[in-house]
């Protein structure tokens, strides 16, 4: 239990210091992104170990599904509002989508070439 609040409390740091980037820089991104950036970075640099948040992180996604339920209800709940407008926001969904997997993949093949590269070297 105190392995889970350890690593809960390394997760909620970056969510902090995300909170306190978004109110010193001036820039429309959320303060979740820095966050997750700052983490991704930390990861990378070998501050923060993947053991030192790998179990906290693979509950939250166990339990993500379940994160999404209360904004869909308030979605059903905006239905009248958000009607007149299913088409450019369906189009919007579905290309945006689509470029996310489009982008992933590129991301995929390029890292695992990368590490064929980084374990044959010619």
């Amino acid at each position: 239990m105190a392995n889970y609040l350890r690593q809960c409390a390394v997760i909620f740091g970056f969510t902090l210091l995300g909170e306190a980037l978004h109110r010193l820089i001036p820039l429309p991104i959320p303060a979740a992104v820095y966050g997750l950036v700052l983490l991704f970075a930390a990861l990378c640099l070998k501050i923060v170990k993947l053991e030192h948040v790998k179990k906290i992180s693979d509950f939250l996604l166990t339990i993500l599904p379940f994160l999404f339920v209360a904004p869909a209800v308030n979605l059903l709940e905006s239905w009248g509002i958000l009607a007149p407008q299913i088409l450019p926001i369906a189009l919007l969904v579905i290309s945006s989508t689509i470029l996310v997997f489009v982008v992933a993949g590129v991301v995929t093949q390029l890292l695992c070439r990368k590490e064929e590269n980084d374990e044959n070297p010619s």
